[in-house]
């Protein structure tokens, strides 16, 4: 099923689902008028954009900011690990030796090395504190996306900063990330309480295999564009005689996401974008031939095209890549730090090439670090949620530097400490949002857009 997302015109916006289009009749002989019930409001101003859109690649599993981005030599044995640092473009900043390529492009880029939150068990609640900067605590069961969740950044962007053009405003891939083999998928990823019309497009298909499409895109094989919008006009014919007394704003609602849908239907470059196998070879053996690097390919076609949020979550489940309890340095030196350094730095080089870096937001994010502390599980990291790393680059982001800092065994802050929710404010503020906006849940219910944090204006 489709999702996509839109704005009603007038003083409120409205988020539809059909049981709430069948419902309106009753609710108003209740008293509860649509606008209280539907309004997603804004109070204060918001800022100039610097970014049009943004990139989003989530290291699922929580990557070992001591293997990557804040390496200790001088730290003891067991503590410092079997990776040498290498300098960068920028004089000072060092990155991992399995890191070459990205690290020729630290110049773009900033690293926050202080973040921190309160969540060291459950990856899903960690998770969800990157991606919404909403800290509920940790938990010891799996916890599962919920209705009643903080919406993620491009379902808050795909409501207030929808597409100039026609296309799909937020897409997440290649993976519903799970938490655990077989759990519930993670939170933070969908619309929250803004509702399932502003979840993203799940392209949960792999853009490496050969025969990679999006059927949800396509025209059946019988029908033109022409036929199409025939049918259209027939649907909105048989419908009518059923909708009456719904109120207007009902009645545009449907009728703008009909239309929306049937844009993205007969839209030639809508169906472009997804074309990966129109990329010349050597492009894409450059983002490397996996399912990761294919997903960053297309995730960069894509904000040409004018979608405005793309996520990548890196791991089908959350204990398959980047949680790497054993075996951390075989994991990262073997797979893990060559795919992603063949993707993130191919990403920031096509972008500053096509001259869309400085409009377009890359985060590399993650759910929390590792163990300063080796353990014996062949040489593996476990979760510490204590001090970690992030990088942002792009829209607006000072690049070659570093904030923040963490002490002699990357183990606590510092200088600078930070939360998660500095980070998703700092990616609303320059995509032109600001971190206080107010918006309103199906109840009515007032919520502050970034529950606690505010840009980090030293990397800005």
């Amino acid at each position: 099923m489709l999702r996509f997302s839109q704005q009603c015109s007038g003083r409120d916006r409205m988020r539809w689902t059909r049981r709430q289009v069948l419902e309106v009749g009753s609710l108003g002989a209740m008293g509860i008028t649509l606008p209280k019930l539907l309004r997603a409001g804004a109070e204060g101003g918001s800022p100039s954009p610097r970014a049009d859109a943004c990139v989003l690649i989530f290291l699922n599993g929580g990557p070992s900011h001591l293997d990557m981005w804040d390496m200790k030599p001088e730290a003891p044995d067991g503590i410092r690990g079997e990776f040498k640092p290498i300098a960068t473009s920028v004089p000072g900043i060092e990155l991992s030796e399995h890191l070459p390529r990205l690290g020729r492009l630290m110049h773009h880029a900033a690293l926050v090395r202080s973040l921190h939150h309160s969540v060291n068990n459950a990856h899903a609640m960690a998770v969800y504190t990157s991606l919404t900067g909403h800290d509920r605590g940790d938990a010891t069961v799996a916890v599962g996306a919920n209705g009643e969740d903080y919406p993620t950044l491009g379902a808050t962007v795909s409501l207030l900063r929808p597409p100039a053009q026609v296309m799909v405003p937020h897409v997440s891939l290649p993976y519903r990330t799970q938490e655990g083999a077989g759990g519930p998928p993670q939170p933070g990823f969908d619309g929250g309480f803004l509702g399932r019309q502003f979840d993203p497009l799940f392209i949960l298909r792999d853009p490496n295999a050969p025969d990679f499409a999006v059927p949800e895109l396509a025209l059946a094989a019988d029908l033109t564009p022409t036929r199409v919008v025939s049918r259209q006009h027939l649907l909105q014919q048989l419908r009518r005689p059923f909708l009456t007394g719904l109120p207007q704003p009902a009645l545009d609602a449907m009728d703008s996401f009909q239309q929306r849908a049937l844009d993205l239907l007969t839209s030639e470059a809508a169906q472009r974008a997804f074309r990966i196998d129109q990329e010349p070879a050597a492009v894409r053996e450059r983002y490397g031939r996996n399912i990761y690097g294919q997903s960053v390919l297309l995730a960069r076609r894509l904000i040409e095209a004018g979608t405005r949020v793309v996520s990548i979550s890196w791991a089908p489940d959350a204990n398959a890549t980047w949680d790497t309890h054993g075996s951390n340095f075989v994991k990262l030196k073997n797979q893990l730090l060559p795919q992603f350094d063949a993707a993130c730095s191919s990403l920031l080089e096509d972008l500053a090439e096509r001259g869309m870096l400085e409009r377009t937001l890359v985060l590399v994010l993650g759910d929390f670090g590792r163990t300063p502390k080796i353990n014996g599980n062949n040489a593996g990291r476990d979760h510490w949620n204590y001090c970690y790393t992030v990088m942002l680059a792009g829209g607006g982001i000072r690049g070659g530097m570093v904030h923040g800092a963490s002490d002699k065994i990357g183990a606590f802050p510092a200088r600078d400490p930070l939360g998660p929710g500095d980070v998703v404010a700092t990616a609303y503020h320059l995509l032109g949002i600001s971190p206080e906006q107010i918006l309103y849940d199906h109840l009515g219910r007032p919520h502050r857009l970034v529950a606690k944090g505010d840009p980090i204006q030293a990397i800005i």
